[in-house]
């Protein structure tokens, strides 16, 4: 048999994706050679982007998979080494592309990711568990999808997502890890162990900045910010540099809860954001014998909704009634999202329902550059 071409190696591995950076290694620069011999041994030499790659056995498997695709090879032999600072040079450039200012790209125009700041009056009602589950109904669909976890001092994204994996950093450039095809950052990715963080206002302003400036998410359809409860530093800061964010507030049926998402929500006035909507959390429980208690009242949601649309003077609808379920706290405790593991459940048919709303308010054009120019 004929040893296959050159060519057909490179592109079988056009189809090895890059797991952090979720494009062909061979669009990177990451291949640095393929050769084959006569018996159809395959040699190839990879370049990491730094010597520690937590994923430098990902891609090995990935890419030798790949290459016993094509028909007469025998053997593959796959050789890691490093870029050398000119190249990752290169590579920084080609991500972010030619005269980047190393602003936030969210707010570049022509850039069209949909963001959602998911917020709460209060916590405990489950806002962070509504932000994963979300995103990852997004992600499952195909689309491209990030978070970040912006409650510094109760962070819980990562142990939702089942992330271990600390961000690969490529000189000042932040790689974040991904989870069910969501990419994700927060500063539980950074300390040691359950240490607290215990910092103030500035702070959090400047993580925060980081986190939307310095790490690499690529082109999104959509990000989702998990803000902490309340209309704090984090609020405000979303504010000022994610203008055109828009706010998904979280609450329990009780009236008192409603009572302080309230407040979570009109803090929109003086912001000049736009609130999409409402969901309501822990709204009843399906018991073994067809019995539905409302363990923590009824009307919030509702209540929530009529209250926002006349403070804020347009629609905001309650988009969702999500239930209790067992299935939806072990999701979180393993890491696995209730929508991914039991996408059949009740609480994640509900919580698709409302993936759909949001996925079905597509963003405007106002303000944003088209690349054409008028002719006379």
């Amino acid at each position: 048999m004929t040893p296959p071409t050159t060519e057909q190696l490179q592109h079988a591995l056009d189809t090895v994706i890059d797991p952090e950076l979720r494009r062909p290694i061979t669009e990177l620069g990451m291949v640095d050679s393929v050769t084959i011999d006569d018996d159809g041994a395959v040699r190839l030499r990879v370049l990491l982007t730094i010597q520690g790659c937590p994923l430098r056995d990902t891609i090995t498997a990935d890419a030798t998979a790949a290459l016993f695709t094509v028909p007469g090879v025998t053997a593959v032999d796959v050789e890691l080494s490093v870029m050398t600072p000119e190249q990752r040079q290169a590579l920084k450039d080609q991500l972010r592309g030619p005269g980047d200012t190393r602003g936030i790209p969210f707010n570049q125009p022509g850039n069209f990711t949909k963001v959602f700041a998911v917020t709460s009056g209060k916590g405990g009602v489950g806002k962070s568990s509504v932000t994963v589950n979300l995103a990852c109904a997004l992600a499952a669909r195909g689309l491209r999808v990030g978070i970040v976890d912006a409650d510094v001092h109760g962070f819980s994204v990562p142990g939702l997502m089942g992330i271990t994996q600390s961000p690969t950093r490529v000189d000042e450039l932040i790689l974040p890890p991904v989870a069910h095809g969501v990419k994700v950052i927060s500063i539980g990715m950074f300390v040691e162990g359950n240490a607290p963080v215990a910092w103030r206002g500035p702070m959090l302003h400047r993580a925060l900045e980081q986190f939307l400036s310095e790490v690499y998410f690529g082109d999104l359809d959509y990000l989702f910010l998990d803000l902490p409860p309340g209309t704090g530093d984090i609020a405000i800061s979303v504010s000022q540099l994610l203008p055109s964010a828009e706010v998904l507030v979280v609450t329990t049926p009780q009236s008192a809860a409603a009572d302080v998402a309230e407040r979570s929500g009109t803090v929109s006035t003086q912001t000049g954001q736009r609130v999409v909507g409402v969901v309501e959390n822990m709204s009843y429980l399906d018991t073994p014998g067809g019995e539905r208690l409302e363990v923590f009242g009824s009307g919030g949601g509702e209540t929530l909704s009529q209250r926002l649309t006349e403070t804020l003077g347009y629609q905001v609808p309650l988009l969702g009634h999500l239930p209790l379920e067992i299935a939806l706290r072990e999701g979180g405790d393993s890491g696995m999202p209730v929508v991914l593991a039991h996408p059949d459940a009740a609480v994640s048919r509900e919580l698709l329902s409302v993936a759909d709303a949001l996925a079905a308010k597509p963003r405007g054009l106002s303000g944003l550059s088209l690349g054409v120019t008028p002719r006379g």
